[in-house]
C-alpha cells in the first residue's frame, strides 16, 4: 500500500536529487532537498483538504489528480506562475520574463517579492472563504464545540462567509497595504482588487462544483427511490455519490482542488525566494515537495483516514483560517515559513490526537453498552 501510493513519489525524489546535484553539485542538492522539505511542512494541511475533497470523487478523476493535476501542479504554479507574475507587474513579455528570471536574477526575485501584496490577497481571501464555509456548516461532528455549535447556528445567514471575508479584506486594505514593505507604498488598491478576485474565483468555482455534486446527489436520490432501494442505499450525506462523483460534476472539483492547491502555494513559492532565486532549483524542489502532498492525499483516501479521525478536516480547515490570516499580515509584515508550517502541523496534530481519543472512549462506551457509539463532540 504504501510503495503503491509513494511510489512515484519516492522515484521522482531520487531523479530529482540525482538531476540537481548533476546540474548544481552538491550545494544544489541541498537546496533542492530543503526546498522539497519546506513544501511537504508548509502544505500538509493541503493534503487533508484534498482528501476531503478527492474522496468525493472516482477512481478516473483520482487518477487525473495525481497525473495532469501533478503536472499543473509543478510546472503552472511552481515554474510558470512566478514568470508570468513576473510579466505581468513589471508588463513585460513572456520571453523578457524568462530571460530575466534566468540571466538577472536579483532582479527577478525583486519583482515577485513587490507582487506579493496582490498575491496574498486572492490567496488569503480564497483560503478564508474556504475556512468560513467550513465553520458556519452545521455537522455531526463537532471538534471545538465551543465555538462550532454557535457559528453553525449563525451560520444559517447564507451571505455571512461573503460578508466576513469583504469585512476582512477592507481591514487588511486600511491597515497593513497602507504602507508595504513589498515594493513599497500604498497597494490599497492593489490588494482591494486581488481579494476581491480570489473571492470571485472562490464562488465561480466552488457555486459550480456544489451545483453538479448536488445535481447528482439527486439524480442517484431518485435512482434509489425509483429500485425502492432508499433504506438500503449507502449513506452519501458530505461524500457525494456513493460511486464517486464523475462527469462534469468530477471536473469542476478538479478545478476547485487546483485552485485550492494553488492558493496553497503562494506562501510556498514567496518562501523559496528566501533560499534560492534560481527558478529551475525551485521548480524542482517546491515540485517534489508537492508530489508527496498529492501521494499523501491519495494515501488518506484510500486509507479512509478522514473516516476513522473524524476531527483531521477540522484541523486542517482551522490551520486554513490560520493561513489565511498569515497571508493577510504578511502584506505589511515578514511570518517565516516554519511559523507558518508549524501552525498547521500542530493544528493537525492536536485534531489528529483529539480522534484518538475519542475512538477510544467511543469504542469503550460501545463495548460497554454492545450498541454503537453515537456521535461525539471534541472539546
Amino acid at each position: 500500500m504504501l510503495l503503491k501510493t509513494f511510489g512515484w513519489s519516492f522515484a521522482i525524489t531520487a531523479l530529482g536529487l540525482a538531476l540537481a546535484g548533476v546540474l548544481w553539485g552538491w550545494q544544489g542538492l541541498a537546496i533542492v532537498g530543503i526546498l522539497s522539505v519546506l513544501e511537504v511542512s508548509v502544505s500538509f494541511d493541503n493534503a487533508v483538504i484534498n482528501a476531503g475533497i478527492l474522496r468525493k470523487m472516482n477512481a478516473f478523476w483520482q487518477k487525473i489528480f495525481l497525473t495532469v493535476g501533478i503536472l499543473i501542479a509543478v510546472f503552472a504554479m511552481r515554474l510558470v506562475f512566478p514568470v508570468a507574475i513576473v510579466a505581468i507587474t513589471a508588463k513585460l513579455g513572456p520571453i523578457e520574463a524568462v530571460n530575466l528570471a534566468i540571466n538577472d536574477k536579483a532582479q527577478y526575485q525583486e519583482l515577485v517579492t513587490s507582487a506579493h501584496p496582490a498575491i496574498a490577497a486572492f490567496g488569503g481571501i480564497f483560503l478564508l472563504m474556504i475556512f468560513l464555509d467550513f465553520i458556519f456548516e452545521e455537522r455531526d461532528y463537532k471538534w471545538l464545540s465551543w465555538i462550532e455549535k454557535p457559528m453553525a447556528k449563525i451560520g444559517k445567514l447564507d451571505t455571512l462567509s461573503i460578508i466576513i471575508a469583504l469585512v476582512a479584506l477592507l481591514v487588511a486594505a486600511m491597515t497593513v497595504a497602507t504602507d508595504v514593505a513589498h515594493g513599497g507604498g500604498d497597494k490599497s488598491a492593489t490588494v482591494l482588487l486581488s481579494g476581491v478576485a480570489g473571492l470571485i474565483t472562490y464562488l465561480i468555482v466552488g457555486g459550480i462544483s456544489g451545483f453538479f455534486e448536488a445535481k447528482l446527489e439527486d439524480e442517484d436520490d431518485d435512482e434509489d427511490e425509483e429500485a425502492g432501494e432508499v433504506a438500503a442505499a449507502p449513506a452519501t450525506k458530505g461524500n457525494g455519490s456513493a460511486v464517486g462523483l464523475a462527469g462534469k460534476a468530477a471536473f469542476f472539483m478538479f478545478l476547485y482542488l487546483e485552485v485550492i492547491d494553488a492558493s496553497f502555494s503562494f506562501d510556498g513559492v514567496i518562501g523559496a525566494f528566501a533560499i534560492t532565486n534560481d527558478i529551475f532549483m525551485m521548480a524542482l524542489g517546491l515540485g517534489i515537495g508537492a508530489m508527496y502532498i498529492r501521494s499523501l492525499t491519495v494515501f488518506l483516501v484510500r486509507k479512509g483516514t478522514l473516516d476513522d479521525y473524524v476531527y483531521l478536516e477540522h484541523g486542517a480547515h482551522y490551520a486554513i483560517g490560520a493561513l489565511a490570516v498569515i497571508l493577510l499580515i504578511t502584506i505589511k509584515y515578514e511570518i517565516s515559513e516554519v511559523v507558518t508550517g508549524l501552525v498547521g502541523v500542530v493544528l493537525i496534530g492536536l485534531s489528529f490526537a483529539s480522534s484518538v481519543i475519542r475512538n477510544r472512549r467511543e469504542g469503550k462506551a460501545g463495548d460497554a453498552s454492545g450498541d454503537k457509539p453515537e456521535v461525539a463532540s471534541g472539546v
